[in-house]
């Protein structure tokens, strides 16, 4: 499917599915709205996937580590200290934000499928270690039983599904627009420019690891903060949430709906995962099966548009200089020896 071709069907399918998503609470049953709250939060962990592998050129496969890290913070917080969700929302991020800044030295120093293979077993680790440290996170049984949060002080709780989704729906929206204008201003152009060309960037004098080091720790409050979401939406949280198969999927999402495009990773993150959670309920046990048919179909039918962005994703560390024209101001050996 050419280029061309693809641009408009992505948008017609953008604007559906956020039209949808704003009209779903009032079309749709409770179950079902509770598995759009859970959606859309997926959907911001892949808004920074997809801040990470098209902005700055960091293909991921480990933003479920900051997001693992937000929503247990967000279930500490909740159980002993505040059911306000702003203040679970802050801390969430912080945890999402300070587990990034952890991995910066391992990540940014990467490239290409290199990253890839680090952010996985940042991932991999984290959900280990969830899953051993009972005492705080329940291990693998999780933790339950989390108490309804208000979305201010002096609100009432969110107690219904529908109340729950706005919430996660009102969140994500503005995550994702204040997160829109950071891109639309120097420091989103100098990412992009990194991407491209690195060695010119830094000859210019930029300081380009430092600037893909903050857009690591950014995508890493993202995701925190689609942590807390996470708990809100389903009052409970466990390692199982936060597999390699959620990875993935997310990548999977953002490739569909366009690694540079911010509004196409979190529609294609949504479409994904709905279609994940709806093929399970008429294939139960089939996970595997699922995930890997997603994949062929998306290489079938986004060929060139696919390998395009996975070459965007190897971040040369150098440029060799053009080899300038020989000048004809002195003689060719040629010339001299006759």
């Amino acid at each position: 499917m050419r280029r061309d071709l693809l641009t408009p069907l992505r948008r017609t399918v953008g604007i559906v599915v956020l039209a949808g998503l704003v009209v779903a609470p009032w079309l749709v049953d409770d179950y079902t709205v509770a598995l759009l709250g859970r959606t859309l939060a997926l959907g911001l962990v892949g808004v920074s996937v997809a801040l990470l592998t098209g902005v700055a050129g960091l293909p991921t496969l480990g933003q479920t580590a900051p997001y693992a890290a937000g929503a247990y913070a967000c279930a500490v917080v909740g159980g002993s200290v505040s059911d306000v969700g702003v203040v679970q929302l802050v801390v969430a991020a912080a945890a999402g934000a300070a587990l990034a800044a952890l991995t910066v030295p391992l990540v940014v120093s990467a490239r290409g499928v290199v990253v890839l293979m680090i952010t996985l077993a940042i991932g991999e680790l984290t959900v280990t270690a969830l899953g051993r440290w009972k005492s705080v996170t329940g291990g693998t049984d999780g933790l339950a039983g989390i108490s309804p949060a208000r979305p201010f002080w002096g609100l009432p709780v969110l107690a219904t599904d529908r109340a729950r989704y706005l919430y996660t729906l009102i969140v994500v929206a503005v995550a994702v627009g204040v997160l829109l204008l950071v891109l639309r201003s120097r420091l989103g152009l100098v990412l992009r420019a990194g991407r491209d060309d690195e060695a010119r960037l830094r000859a210019s004098g930029h300081r380009v690891a430092a600037h893909v080091a903050g857009a690591h720790i950014a995508a890493g409050a993202l995701a925190g903060a689609a942590g807390s979401l996470l708990v809100v939406a389903q009052q409970y949280v466990s390692p199982a949430d936060f597999g390699f198969e959620t990875s993935a999927l997310l990548l999977l999402g953002v490739v569909i709906g366009g690694t540079a495009s911010v509004g196409g990773a979190l529609v294609g993150a949504v479409l994904v995962i709905a279609a994940r959670d709806w093929l399970l309920g008429v294939l139960p046990g089939q996970a595997p099966l699922v995930l890997g048919a997603l994949f062929v179909v998306t290489v079938y039918l986004l060929p060139g548009d696919a390998h395009r962005r996975l070459g965007r994703w190897h971040r040369p560390a150098r440029r060799l200089p053009a080899r300038r024209p020989e000048s004809r101001d002195h003689p060719t050996p040629t010339e001299v020896r006759a």
